[in-house]
């Protein structure tokens, strides 16, 4: 992909790399590339539902993991089903509720996690060798707004 030219609009420049990124970041083999180093076997959607469990302190309705995850609650309850048969999650009982369940993280499924994300911020402590705090704290701002801005743009769709 070319570079964008100093003469681009900034909004057109982050638009152009935002997008390059999320096609490498997004490519099969990278994620079985980064898994294999972590020695983790869990497909990307399994570790992103992780990842929302975990944001969501660790326990959450199917519901509101379809809603965080932008999918159908039927999607997560299946992806749920096999992640519970890999122990990465346990149902539980809902005790507002009684008719729901909540979902929790397992050690196990947390110690998958983790193992990941810390091979996954090795390579990024790589990439940015160079840039210092500051500047990596503000592209995190960045694209913190930016996140929020999709979430709630596409989140009500």
């Amino acid at each position: 992909m070319p570079d964008a030219g100093s003469d681009q609009d900034p909004t057109a420049a982050l638009q152009r790399v935002l997008a390059t990124l999320s096609y490498l970041l997004t490519r099969s083999r990278a994620h079985e590339r980064q898994a294999a180093q972590a020695g983790v076997t869990a497909a990307r959607s399994d570790l992103w539902l992780l990842m929302a469990l975990e944001d969501s302190g660790g326990v959450s309705r199917v519901g509101d993991l379809a809603a965080l995850l932008m999918v159908e609650p039927p999607h997560v309850t299946r992806q749920i089903s096999q992640l519970e048969s890999q122990d990465l999650v346990a149902r539980t009982p809902d005790s507002v509720d009684r008719r729901a369940r909540k979902v929790a993280i397992t050690p196990h499924g947390k110690a998958i996690l983790n193992r990941l994300q810390k091979t996954s911020q090795a390579g990024l402590h790589e990439a940015l060798a160079g840039f210092d705090d500051a500047d990596i704290a503000t592209t995190v701002a960045v694209l913190n707004h930016l996140v929020a801005y999709a979430r709630e743009k596409h989140g009500r769709a």
